[in-house]
């Protein structure tokens, strides 16, 4: 037999199901059910919205007092619940519990707006503020703001420079378990995300996503030294190395520095006296995939004239680096004799001369 009354102290509808012993107190926002009426009063608490109970660590607002009881064995560190499976600690039996059903594969929880299953309903929930816009938690240190606290607080270990994560196939170090786990597809090979602008293939999906701003035109990360505009925020600091004029990374063949480490992977080719890149026209190989493709330039018949004096040039950056004589700037002195020159490989000739070094003999 079902009855249906309304709670004196909150107004609250509930269904007493009756049985030959056990009477029990249904809430009908979430049809938990309670053996005792008083238990179902406390519960209704939560669906109130009021949330008296406050943790002095990290301003958490709970609706019941145990609620919060159990919340303060996060920050005690305490995590006495174990899994067996993964060996996974909890500091609560509910969490637990929950995690539990990762392992059992089954996902009954659907998201209606991505089609993305989960295990338990708090998963989901915590899932659908992504789309919902609503991104509440900012970051105090660059200003990049998130749906979810767990998300921030995640991305706040960016800023700690803590990186506990090693990758046991290169040594990289990620502040993210997650990052990890993402960055292990790099050495398993499989790329299974392609652009379809450039036919470019990708370990992961956020990589490919990256990747595509490229083709969208969008660049609205501007370097404030020299207004150059990059597609991606890490490309931007790599380009600030730079302007600091740090050189970090070393060269143990020629002694050449350079300001970012790929920039060495690409020059260390040129004494591997490796070269993967042929001239359709003229066979003529190179180490450098760029190199290639300013030597093209040459057979394309693409000119760039100098406005003083009418010379071509097959490179833009030649003409650059010629306009220099015109304009009677010289920055680079030589040591020996203090003679100036306009251009560094001009004086790298001429300090030929203070060594004795005679490659044309008479």
């Amino acid at each position: 037999m079902s009855d249906k009354m309304f709670l004196s102290d909150n107004e609250t509808v509930v269904d007493a199901v009756s049985s030959a012993e056990v009477k029990q107190f249904r809430c009908l926002e979430c049809d938990k059910t309670f053996p005792l009426k008083k238990s179902l009063n406390k519960h209704a608490v939560v669906h109130s919205g009021v949330k008296n109970f406050e943790c002095d660590e990290c301003g958490n607002r709970f609706a019941r007092k145990c609620g919060l009881t159990q919340h303060l064995l996060i920050h005690s560190g305490v995590k006495n619940f174990k899994c067996d499976e993964c060996g996974k600690l909890f500091g609560h039996k509910n969490n637990l519990t929950q995690h539990l059903l990762i392992h059992s594969g089954v996902k009954n929880f659907k998201c209606d707006e991505c089609g993305k299953r989960f295990a338990d309903k708090s998963s989901l929930n915590k899932h659908l503020l992504i789309h919902s816009g609503v991104k509440k938690f900012k970051c105090d240190e660059c200003g990049n703001r998130f749906a979810r606290k767990g998300s921030l607080t995640q991305h706040l270990l960016i800023h700690s420079g803590v990186k506990k994560f090693k990758c046991d196939e290169c040594g990289k170090l990620f502040a993210h378990k997650n990052i990890l786990t993402r960055h292990l597809v790099i050495h398993s090979g499989v790329k299974n995300f392609k652009c379809d602008e450039c036919g470019k293939r990708f370990a992961d999906k956020s990589s490919l996503t990256q990747h595509l701003l490229i083709h969208s035109g969008v660049k609205k990360f501007m370097c404030d030294e020299c207004g150059k505009l990059f597609a991606h925020k890490s490309n931007l600091n790599q380009h600030l190395l730079v302007h600091s004029g740090a050189k970090n990374f070393k060269c143990d063949e020629c002694g050449k520095r350079f300001t970012q480490k790929e920039n060495l992977t690409r020059h260390l080719l040129i004494h591997s006296e490796v070269k993967n890149f042929k001239c359709d026209e003229c066979g003529k190989l190179f180490a450098r995939k760029f190199e290639l493709t300013r030597h093209t330039l040459i057979h394309s018949g693409v000119k760039f004239k100098c406005d003083e004096c009418g010379k071509l040039f097959a490179y833009k950056n030649s003409l650059t680096k010629h306009l220099l004589i015109h304009s009677g700037v010289k920055n680079f002195k030589c040591d020996e004799c203090g003679k100036l020159f306009s251009q560094k490989a001009t004086l790298t000739c001429h300090i030929l001369i203070h060594s004795r070094v005679k490659n044309f003999q008479v």
